[in-house]
């Protein structure tokens, strides 16, 4: 291994796949019912359990990775002379990405050989999980940091990501999205579709008569300029919708696998139950 791949607990990618890739996962935490969750480790709040609690009535919030959490895992391999690349979660959503680098300077000062990339995904989710699944097939084919490095930023710009989401006040209760945008999302039978722009915020692109139209704009949306022949599936609770798409997007001769992973408790919480998000790459750069 030449370099180690840390990501973070949004990414929402399988734990057994981060496993055997040897990625390091640092977590976002949840407060919840007046408790602090970790969102990563065997005693992580679970998206079912987070579910639960919502359509209960609960209303989480979620917290970033600190700039301390960043350091101590930063030093760590520093003092191993082991390189990092860290792809991280969209700065334009957590201040994640920003703990990240001041960190990174913290350890630099003392070790200032190491070599520490943090990369801004401006994605969320399985979109920030796609571009760690291409970092870690790109070490395994040899590629050096820098080399992984390179073709990760190249593809920042064209990951695609679209969500239908059944209730908007959870954006907007998370200042993801305006309360004008929230109200017209609630009107009847409306189904918003959300994308994750080219700079990382959220933007409503589509509202779509009804859930069967919904469903099918998505996936007329995902497949449009499509580049890469995988694409990721994360529901929140929506596991039998998920396989409809799933089944939907292999009817196209542009698509030959389809990943469903459930959606992660961070975004969840700020999502909702029902949330079902598309992730894949494009040919070229999304706006």
């Amino acid at each position: 291994m030449t370099f180690k791949i840390l990501t973070d607990s949004t990414a929402d990618l399988p734990e057994n796949w981060t496993q055997e890739q040897g990625i390091e996962v640092l977590g976002l935490t949840i407060q919840l019912d007046g408790r602090t969750y970790e969102t990563v480790g065997p005693d992580r709040l679970t998206s079912d359990q987070l579910l639960a609690k919502m359509e209960a009535g609960s209303q989480p919030t979620t917290s970033q990775i600190n700039v301390g959490q960043f350091e101590e895992a930063f030093r760590t391999y520093a003092k191993e002379g082991t390189a990092v690349l860290y792809v991280a979660f969209a700065s334009a959503l957590s201040g994640t990405y920003q703990s990240a680098v001041m960190a990174r300077d913290m350890v630099l000062e003392d070790f200032p050989d190491a070599l520490i990339r943090i990369i801004d995904t401006k994605a969320a989710s399985m979109g920030e999980g796609l571009l760690v699944m291409k970092a870690a097939e790109a070490r395994a084919a040899g590629k050096s940091l820098t080399e992984t490095a390179v073709l990760i930023q190249s593809l920042v710009p064209k990951v695609k990501t679209y969500f239908l989401v059944d209730d908007l006040n959870h954006l907007m209760r998370g200042g993801r999205i305006s309360k004008t945008a929230a109200l017209m999302g609630s009107l009847v039978n409306i189904k918003p579709i959300i994308a994750v722009k080219g700079d990382g915020t959220l933007d409503s692109v589509a509202k779509v008569r009804g859930k069967k139209k919904a469903q099918a704009e998505v996936v007329r949306l995902t497949l449009d300029g499509i580049a890469d022949p995988r694409v990721v599936i994360a529901y929140a609770g929506e596991r039998e919708t998920a396989e409809n798409l799933k089944e939907q997007l292999l009817a196209s001769d542009q698509v030959t696998e389809v990943l469903l992973v459930p959606l992660g408790p961070v975004i969840s919480t700020h999502t909702g139950p029902g949330t079902l998000g598309l992730f894949s790459i494009a040919a070229e750069n999304q706006d």
